[in-house]
């Protein structure tokens, strides 16, 4: 079976064999999901670890080496005649879309409710590479057969999808990227998955939009089809496509003449759409838009490079994608261009690297004064625009007060981009953060690659250990903070950016200044506000509370219903000194969930070094006494040295405020 195996996905990969580098990567990112369930760098939404624990349930084989699920030629006669309709509509629309994208290897497939294909369009390098995995006709690839997959996904979620290969659960899909929506019928039912699949090394953004465009059609053709002409029907089916793409959508031929458009695209570029068609784009548009007619008459495969459109007397920032359309002898026929204002591009970003926060002030808790200090400044550098800079140990919450403040602020739809200065190369750190152009230094991506600061414009960079930022990058941050502008690697022009960074570092800048590790005009540029948020040494009268937040947090996570945790373990947990933080705190309450057997967490199963603080105070007590009474008696000295005054009597014991309060009440001494 290993051998068979083996064999299938050697032919694949030489049907894929230009992308053997990614395939590899595909390949390394995908076993690590599947036999840890984490790879360094790549976020998975739960929504698709719930459907891979779904597949698993289902007795899912992730190795198999194809769809086993086959129609009979009767069976599948029988659901296509349920699904005339459906497949009439879909088919032309496939047909549409397979003209731009017929010399690609770009498979088109249909499926019905039941995610059993009924339709499939494309080349026979698309037909082939299809075949190895059985996507065909009457083949089922709904979860319960092939697991996570897009056609299932977009059923089970009633809306569009795209995944990258190694989010698919089997093996066999690993090789591919793919986009489907689901089709919807009159009653707001699904009754169909429209979707578009090809090797990896094809992946392209706007793929996602084609399919949703195409499923928006769908529907509305088949409840205007008894209304309409075959001849009428034909038409509309190619004005659906381009009108109902929320992306500004335009062809043009071998001359750079305007060949079809949608409106979005003649408003993007200030140009008539009524009467372009026909027309040179170069002649319709406003002077100054040199580089993008560069950009998209020079033949190349551009994809979401943003740019800035003159018309007249404004301008408008745009993701430029464009694909030149080849016959079959090479020739160039004509360029696709699509067309995203920056901020729908950034969303589809955001969906596709997580780039968003989801912690808010409601989410952080703290009752202390030094703490609600801190969170009372935080508050109010979310209501300015002025850069932030946090300070504090390791695992005191940097991170969620960042994401609070951008979440809080007027960025909270905008991007929000986290970069751990500590834990990229020197050479990763500059690339992603400002980008670079093509040939740019070895093993550039083709068409270069936009940074960090141009996709979260307008949004906000959270910069965490800054501390750690090499002094030649510490140069270019200070520039781009002082000019409002980037310069990709490579690269010379000046693109505009304007996003709100907010750094951190559990370093004493101002000594990392002395040492001349640290820029000082950075450090004044960056710490405009500066936030200092206490150690959890310091807050302790905040254990309980979050303690309770993570028990109710973290126990569901891991299948437990616990009720809380005793007297005795709670004094240990306020008596320790936390040198790790709320992070710290955080770990020893899902150790104590995963190991306990009872329904509330005792201080027999927390950590060694917890209670080794217990076993100090009980060795310098006589052998013979009773701990209790001597507890008791402890408490009562200081409390009358001190004239009952609790702070004083606290700090004397070495314990907090509320565990002194508690064993007061434990040893009736109020």
């Amino acid at each position: 079976m290993l051998h068979l195996r083996n064999n299938s996905i050697n032919n694949l990969k030489h049907t894929v064999e230009r992308s053997l580098p990614a395939l590899n990567d595909v390949l390394r990112i995908w076993n690590s999901l599947r036999s840890t369930g984490y790879c360094e760098g790549i976020t998975i939404p739960e929504e698709i670890r719930e459907s891979w624990r779904r597949s698993e349930l289902y007795g899912v084989d992730p190795y198999k080496e194809r769809c086993d699920v086959i129609l009979s030629p009767r069976e599948l006669a029988e659901r296509m005649e349920k699904n005339r309709n459906l497949i009439e509509q879909a088919t032309v629309m496939m047909e549409h879309l397979y003209e731009f994208m017929q010399d690609t290897q770009f498979i088109f497939f249909l499926e019905d409710s039941d995610n059993y294909v009924l339709a499939r369009l494309g080349g026979k390098d698309a037909i082939d590479w299809a075949n190895y995995s059985n996507l065909i006709e009457g083949s089922n690839w709904s979860e319960r057969v092939m697991g996570t997959n897009t056609g299932a996904a977009a059923v089970i979620l009633k809306r569009p999808v795209q995944f990258y290969g190694y989010e698919n659960y089997c093996r066999i899909a690993t090789f591919s990227c793919s986009s489907s929506a689901p089709i919807f019928d009159e009653d707001g039912q699904v009754c169909g998955v429209i979707g578009v699949a090809g090797p990896y090394h094809l992946v392209n953004r706007h793929t996602l939009g084609m399919v949703v465009a195409a499923s928006r059609a769908i529907e509305r053709h088949m409840a205007l089809q008894t209304s309409y002409q075959n001849s009428e029907m034909a038409n509309l089916h190619k004005t659906a496509i381009m009108e109902s793409m929320s992306e500004g959508v335009l062809t043009l031929d071998r001359a750079g003449r305007i060949t079809h458009l949608n409106r979005v695209a003649a408003r993007n570029l200030g140009i008539d759409y009524r009467t372009c068609v026909g027309q040179k784009l170069e002649d319709l548009m406003f002077p100054g838009n040199e580089l993008f007619f560069s950009r998209i008459s020079s033949n190349k495969r551009l994809t979401g490079e943003p740019m800035i459109i003159k018309r007249g007397s404004t301008t408008v920032k745009l993701a430029v994608s464009c694909t030149p359309l080849t016959g079959n002898n090479g020739r160039v026929l004509g360029t696709v261009i699509i067309l995203q204002p920056m901020k729908q591009y950034k969303r589809l970003i955001e969906r596709v690297s997580g780039a968003h926060a989801n912690i808010t002030f409601d989410n952080i808790i703290g009752q202390s004064s030094e703490f609600k200090y801190a969170l009372m400044c935080a508050e109010m550098a979310a209501k300015s625009d002025s850069n932030v800079l946090l300070l504090g140990e390791s695992g005191v919450g940097k991170d969620m007060f960042a994401q609070a403040i951008h979440n809080a602020s007027s960025r909270a739809r905008e991007p929000f981009f986290a970069l751990n200065c500590a834990a990229l190369p020197r050479e990763l750190i500059s690339s992603e953060l400002f980008g670079y152009e093509e040939g740019a230094f070895t093993g550039a991506r083709k068409g270069g690659n936009p940074g960090k600061f141009e996709l979260a414009d307008q949004g906000t960079i959270f910069l965490d250990e800054i501390g750690e930022m090499p002094l030649d990058l510490q140069g270019l941050l200070l520039r781009l903070l002082e000019e409002g502008a980037v310069v990709r690697l490579g690269g010379r022009e000046v693109i505009p950016v304007n996003v709100r960074i907010i750094a951190a570092s559990n370093k004493n800048l101002i000594e990392e200044v002395k040492k001349g590790n640290f820029r000082l005009d950075l450090y004044y540029r960056l710490g405009v506000i500066d936030i200092r948020i206490p150690p959890l040494r310091e807050r302790k009268d905040d254990i309980p509370e979050l303690v309770d937040h993570f028990i109710k947090s973290i126990g569901p996570k891991l299948g437990k219903v616990i009720k809380g945790i005793d007297d005795e373990a709670m004094d240990l947990l306020m008596d320790y000194d936390w040198p790790g933080n709320i992070r710290e705190l955080s770990n020893v309450i899902e150790r104590a969930i995963n190991l306990t057997s009872k329904d509330v967490i005792t201080a027999d199963i927390l950590p060694e070094e917890l209670r080794r603080t217990e076993t100090l105070v009980l060795s310098q007590m006589p052998l013979d006494a009773n701990k209790g009474v001597l507890e008791a008696r402890l408490i009562r000295d200081c409390l009358r040295r001190h004239g009952g005054n609790r702070t004083r009597a606290a700090k004397e014991l070495g314990i907090s405020r509320v565990t002194l309060y508690r064993k007061m009440v434990k040893y009736s001494l109020t």
